[in-house]
């Protein structure tokens, strides 16, 4: 089983979304605007505290090997 990592090498905020983007091999970016539209739907703030406790709560993880 995989380990959640915010991501150290794709990241705009604190590497969530880059995190889950690399161990679902899904492009981050789609995950940023998936958060994005919850959030608004959700009026923010549900969004906005989730992110900051995964952010509290989540090791950084190492950086990508480049090939």
């Amino acid at each position: 089983m995989k380990k959640l990592y915010r991501s150290s090498s794709d990241q705009k905020i604190a590497g969530i979304c880059g995190g889950l983007g690399e161990i679902y091999h899904f492009d981050s970016n789609l995950i940023r605007l998936a958060l994005v539209f919850i959030g608004l739907v959700t009026q923010i703030v549900p969004a906005v505290v989730t992110y900051l406790i995964a952010w509290m709560i989540l090791p950084e993880g190492p950086p990508e090997e480049e090939a």
